[in-house]
């Protein structure tokens, strides 16, 4: 039985920082579950006044992110009142860094987010992805950062989407059997095009999992291990003789997955 406890977390910009670092943590500690809380756009003593009560109808550790020194001293006045620590997630790192470059830093209210050019990058490369998922738009394919082929359910689609955040342009293409490739992706030049493949247990129990909430019949070769074991072959193979990259998604996350594309793609870029 897991043991579960009580996080608040608190931001004076949208949190999603806060919540990142927070999942980054807690997940490292599999015997105990967090109960969330997050509390965001938390700019004023009336905000911080309600989040306090919020943490004394639920006491928990509480880790924050706020750049006003005195709405940051009540939050850790009201925390050490109730015996609660309060953890400046942030602060050691600005610290670390003004140590080192000798300088001092200029907080800004929710700075990461503000729009600038890279933000503007990711909303284009989002655009791009979403417009060509599932082998949408061909004909332009060459203006792609990275295409990701691969059978059903290797995560082509949330991992092209996970890369668009980060700003780069992914387009994903489904492998079928006895269906040949689009032309435009062998003649394509610029991207980098990774072969995406899974175990075929993973992928027949996944393809089980997706038929059964979607109410379909199990007799089909879509779950046939054997039909499976050939779509992965004829991945496997397909990318061998177009010198393509293979990555392996089994029981990998998508984070896990994308930072192992970047990796191709950036050692690519150097060569």
């Amino acid at each position: 039985m897991k043991k579960f406890f009580h996080l608040h977390l608190i931001s004076d910009a949208t949190g999603e920082t806060l919540n990142t670092i927070a999942n980054s943590v807690t997940v490292q500690f599999p015997s105990v579950q967090p109960i969330q809380h997050l509390y965001a756009l938390v700019r004023t003593e009336d905000d911080l006044a309600g989040v306090v009560r919020e943490i004394e109808s639920a006491p928990g550790i509480v880790f924050y992110t706020i750049v006003d020194k005195d709405i940051r001293n009540i939050l850790i006045t009201a925390c050490e009142r109730m015996n609660i620590p309060a953890i400046a997630v942030l602060d050691h790192t600005f610290s670390a860094l003004r140590s080192y470059l000798g300088a001092e830093s200029k907080p800004k209210i929710g700075g990461q987010h503000r729009t600038n050019e890279d933000y503007f990058n990711r909303i284009e490369a989002l655009t791009f992805s979403m417009s060509h998922d599932d082998g949408q738009m061909i004909s332009d394919i060459d203006s792609a950062d990275i295409v990701l082929i691969g059978v059903s359910r290797t995560s082509k689609t949330p991992t092209s989407i996970y890369l668009a955040n980060r700003g780069y342009k992914t387009a994903n293409i489904p492998l079928v059997n006895d269906i040949a490739l689009p032309e435009p992706l062998y003649k394509a030049s610029r991207p980098l095009i990774v072969c995406l493949i899974a175990s075929p247990d993973y992928i027949v129990q996944i393809r089980k999992n997706r038929m059964k909430s979607l109410n379909v019949a199990n007799e089909t070769s879509y779950i046939d291990k054997q039909a499976v074991i050939r779509e992965i072959r004829n991945s496997r193979e397909i990318a061998a003789l177009n010198d393509w990259p293979v990555v392996d998604v089994t029981r990998r996350s998508i984070e896990e997955s994308a930072a192992t594309i970047l990796n191709i793609y950036h050692a690519r870029s150097q060569d």
